[in-house]
């Protein structure tokens, strides 16, 4: 490894540097959506029985509980669960729309670095190339294979590299982004039933309630000599 290294030429440094970036960050966002998915289905239906119950303060103490942007969303509808149903979809897309720069982090740094992978071999393929025709124009057009190689042997060494830091970096950002596609989708999906159920739990009020006039009193107030 080192002696590859060290034959590429000083651009296997940086190349070197950036798959240690991808490999960090790729690790790093790998343990966060590890930790913040959940089943959501099960979760949104132990809420529903506690919602349900008007028990507000126990499911605002599991939504706390739980790790991850959904059940973010969640407690924040739960802790309006009193306001109007419009208003709770905008409590629900705005915390929605916080936890989109979590889920999101560092994925620039992976799209970034599989782009400029490839950049930097290029560069060291063209340095080495530089290398071999140097050579050839020192010994006046009369250059040895030997002479030859070393240049052209650094060039595909950076190219190499450069694509091998490349093509799993850009595959590890696929992934992830899949992953944030799949986070959103359920905070989304989690928004829209936990409104459902906090409107549907409230109960019936305004209800206008009508009483039959008492006929036989109207009679006597009519009949006052009886």
């Amino acid at each position: 490894m080192i002696d590859y290294i060290q034959k590429g030429g000083l651009l296997m440094w940086p190349i070197l540097v950036c798959s240690i970036i991808s490999i960090a960050v790729f690790a790093e966002r790998l343990f966060y959506f590890h930790r913040a998915t959940i089943h959501v289905g099960e979760f949104l239906k132990g809420l529903s029985n506690l919602i349900r119950r008007r028990n507000f303060a126990e499911a605002l103490h599991e939504s706390a509980g739980t790790p991850g942007p959904v059940a973010r969303v969640i407690h924040a509808a739960i802790i309006r669960h009193d306001a109007p149903r419009a208003e709770l979809r905008d409590i629900v897309q705005e915390a929605a729309q916080l936890e989109v720069p979590k889920l999101e982090r560092f994925l620039p740094v992976l799209a970034t670095i599989a782009f400029l992978a490839p950049l930097l071999g290029l560069l060291g393929t063209v340095a080495g190339m530089i290398d071999a025709f140097a050579t050839i124009a020192s010994s006046g057009g009369y250059a040895t294979v030997t002479e030859l190689s070393g240049g052209v042997y650094k060039s595909l060494l950076t190219a190499a590299a450069g694509l091998v830091v490349a093509t799993p970096t850009f595959v590890a950002y696929s992934y992830l982004s899949s992953r944030v596609n799949n986070m959103l989708h359920d905070m989304e999906r989690a928004g829209i039933e936990i409104v459902h159920m906090l409107t549907e739990s409230r109960p019936i009020s305004g209800i206008i309630s009508f009483q039959q006039p008492n006929e036989t009193a109207r009679e006597l107030e009519a009949r006052p000599d009886l």
